[in-house]
């Protein structure tokens, strides 16, 4: 994946903003007043350490954990609480997690339609051909009567993806999509989501892939104990990283 043709992206203004953003678990604080932009259009990868609050700050973004301080705006919409319709804004932010969150009792299709008739309010028959269409994007067409169990777990990844994919988000989360995966069923997930950068999809990854990385990033931010220690492109952070503590992170996970 290294030897893959450069991304040519249209980065527009930032429709991710988090300011200040704390979040502590007991005694753990496990964001400690965090800052970041994600711009329209980029792919912004998140690196760091077991614990480091990567995963925590890809589930603040859309409130599945909600910050004790600080603020997110999506789009425009600055997240809370209080008067607004938490759900209306998830809809434009898709995500997807290190399991594939699919119901084993449904088919693969109606996993992808059961989102859309509930919360989208479309018809079976437009949901259906969106599935379908979908499926056959991220290169499964023929497990569309299928059920879960009876996938491999690069399989079921794909189709969570699609399912995602369905609500037509402006944004999509990946927090670890491969790690639970065997290591001949990584790339076939990450060619989708490459395709995806391809096509200008905003994309906040956590995630250890670092050839993806250098072939689909824009930006990527190292963080360790709940704080982003540096923030650059792909390049300057894997070749040439200001922090030792970026720096020592690097020498272990890329020496293989």
């Amino acid at each position: 994946m290294n030897d893959a043709p450069a991304i040519v992206h249209q980065i527009g203004a930032p429709i991710i903003t988090m300011q200040s953003i704390s979040r502590r678990f007991g005694s753990t604080l496990a964001l400690d007043n965090v800052s970041l932009d994600v711009r329209r259009g980029e792919v912004l990868m998140i690196v760091g350490p077991s614990g480091s609050g990567k995963s925590t700050l890809l589930r603040c973004i859309n409130h599945l954990e909600v910050p004790d301080a600080g603020k997110v705006t999506i789009d425009g919409t600055v997240l809370s609480h209080r008067g607004m319709n938490l759900n209306r804004v998830r809809e434009h932010v898709g995500m997807v997690f290190q399991r594939f969150e699919l119901f084993p009792h449904l088919t693969v299709l109606q996993n992808i339609v059961l989102a859309q008739r509930i919360v989208s309010k479309r018809s079976p028959a437009t949901g259906e051909q969106i599935a379908r269409s979908l499926l056959a994007k991220v290169g499964i067409a023929e497990k569309a009567d299928s059920y879960p169990p009876q996938l491999s777990g690069g399989q079921q990844q794909r189709v969570a993806i699609a399912r995602s994919l369905a609500m037509q988000p402006k944004v999509m989360l990946f927090d670890e999509p491969t790690s639970a995966l065997d290591p001949e069923m990584i790339k076939e997930v990450l060619d989708v989501m490459l395709a995806l950068a391809r096509e200008g999809m905003t994309m906040v990854i956590v995630s250890h892939e670092m050839g993806f990385a250098r072939a689909a990033a824009n930006r990527v931010v190292f963080m360790d104990q709940g704080r982003i220690v540096e923030m650059g492109v792909p390049e300057q952070v894997f070749d040439n990283p200001h922090h030792e503590r970026t720096r020592l992170f690097l020498s272990k996970v890329l020496q293989h």
